[in-house]
């Protein structure tokens, strides 16, 4: 119940995020009336046929500004954890250990599988 609900969570945030623009789009479909009656820079010009593309126009612009920074700020974080996984790599107490028992096995392994499983005997 929970993995379902958070799966389908997912997959939303997912689109949603990668579909900004057409949400943008439909919103201005679903308030044209409204958005070029109030909210149009030229609604006091009607021979200039705007009807609300101006307020889209920027709107859109600022759905794609939000995007680019989001990427930016993705590849920034990416950079910034494989600095840390690297520094974190290193530890010279293992290195240590290593040098420490580089001698052979006092035993041999075996070196096919058929020497370790026999088949019982009758």
């Amino acid at each position: 119940m929970f993995r379902s609900i958070l799966v389908h969570l997912l997959i939303f945030t997912t689109l949603t995020a990668n579909f900004s623009q057409v949400f943008v789009q439909a919103g201005f479909e679903l308030n044209e009336n409204y958005i070029v009656s109030k909210l149009c820079i030229n609604r006091d010009k009607p021979q200039m046929h705007c009807n609300g593309k101006c307020y889209l126009m920027r709107k859109l612009k600022q759905a794609e500004q939000k995007e680019k920074s989001r990427e930016r700020e993705t590849q920034r974080s990416m950079h910034q954890l494989g600095v840390v996984v690297e520094k974190l790599s290193f530890n010279p107490y293992l290195t240590l250990v290593m040098q420490e028992y580089k001698e052979e096995l006092p035993f041999r392994l075996p070196a096919y599988a058929a020497e370790i499983f026999q088949p019982p005997r009758v």
